[in-house]
């Protein structure tokens, strides 16, 4: 197709004219060697423009919002956790006495199909509910060890919006598990590409790693100059408590046996405390007992008494004489 100049009004009107083929033929080689020089200068030169992003097709949008009674650490880790999770969104607090099936509910009329929601018992025990909306399946876990980006400790930074890289330990592929919960960490925390709230970079890695039984999170910001690790935050631990095959609720899949209450432990802290108690009131006891006993004699041994030797008697002198009276010294007057 022939090119067309366009007019200021619109419209396409005059046709260009093609440069006629004698002309091309006579310009010199080195005047064409040249123009390409210059064209790749005015590239070089030339800012680039805006990255182009492509279409938004992993629609994962996360409701993140917890119960009353939590205390301000638990308030800034989910702060913490929306703002480094761009394609999350926010609802108001939950009332503690609804059932966990609203949720499904709440996540419909929010168009999520995926939830992180905290949930607080005893002004002291924080839970952590993972779950897939509305079919399942979903994880509860203890959440111990909290650390927010407030904390001073942290010294990394980071750009807001950017899209994390998630490093797994290799014993999440050994236990069955194991590899559901990673399958659903990797739809919950990876954050979709082309989003429109995220940013075309890569400077966060995501880390969990299984120690103890429990998994740990640590959130690490790429450094450009020699690719080192500097911790940012926030960090914690989850312990495992079940796993279900729907959301928030259905057969168990999963029971974590080494999982002990946060009852179950001060219990056996108190018991511990006690039992110390009572040992240390019981010497005692036996201690003022034995002050109470009368004490024993033992009967004389013979035996003890051989290798002992008397003492030299010195002879007795009586003196007869009156001792001399001694001299008073006069004292010399001062003059």
């Amino acid at each position: 197709m022939a090119a067309t100049k366009r007019k200021r009004r619109g419209g396409f009107a005059v046709q260009a004219k093609k440069p006629k083929r004698n002309e091309i033929d006579a310009e010199p080689p080195a005047k064409r060697h040249a123009t390409a020089e210059e064209v790749k200068e005015e590239e070089r030169d030339r800012i680039p423009g805006p990255v182009c992003k492509g279409k938004w097709k992993n629609k994962e949008r996360i409701l993140i919002f917890s119960s009353r009674g939590i205390n301000f650490r638990t308030r800034h880790l989910m702060q913490d956790l929306r703002m480094l999770m761009p394609h999350s969104k926010a609802d108001t607090k939950m009332d503690r006495k609804d059932k966990l099936f609203v949720i499904n509910e709440v996540c419909e009329m929010k168009n999520c199909n995926k939830c992180i929601y905290f949930e607080a018992k005893k002004k002291q025990d924080l839970y952590m509910w993972l779950s897939n909306s509305p079919h399942g399946p979903s994880a509860k876990f203890l959440v111990q060890n909290i650390h927010t980006l407030a904390e001073l400790k942290m010294t990394g930074n980071c750009l807001k919006g950017s899209r994390p890289l998630l490093s797994f330990d290799p014993a999440f592929d050994e236990l069955p598990h194991y590899a559901l919960l990673k399958e659903l960490l990797i739809q919950i925390f990876s954050t979709p590409r082309y989003h429109p709230k995220s940013q075309p970079f890569v400077d966060l890695v995501f880390t969990f790693t299984i120690l103890d039984n429990r998994i740990w999170f640590r959130n690490f910001q790429i450094i450009e100059e020699d690719a080192a690790l500097v911790e940012i935050g926030p960090r914690f631990v989850l312990n495992l408590i079940k796993i279900f095959q729907g959301s928030f609720g259905g057969p168990t899949l999963y029971e974590n046996p080494h999982y002990q209450s946060p009852n179950m432990h001060r219990r056996v802290i108190r018991s511990i405390t006690a039992a110390k108690y009572r040992e240390k009131q019981q010497v005692k006891d036996v201690q003022k007992l034995r002050k109470k006993e009368p004490k024993t004699l033992l009967p004389h041994d013979p035996t003890a008494d051989v290798f002992v030797t008397p003492a030299e008697e010195k002879p007795i002198e009586i003196q007869w004489v009156k001792p001399e009276p001694k001299k008073k010294k006069k004292k010399k007057k001062k003059k």
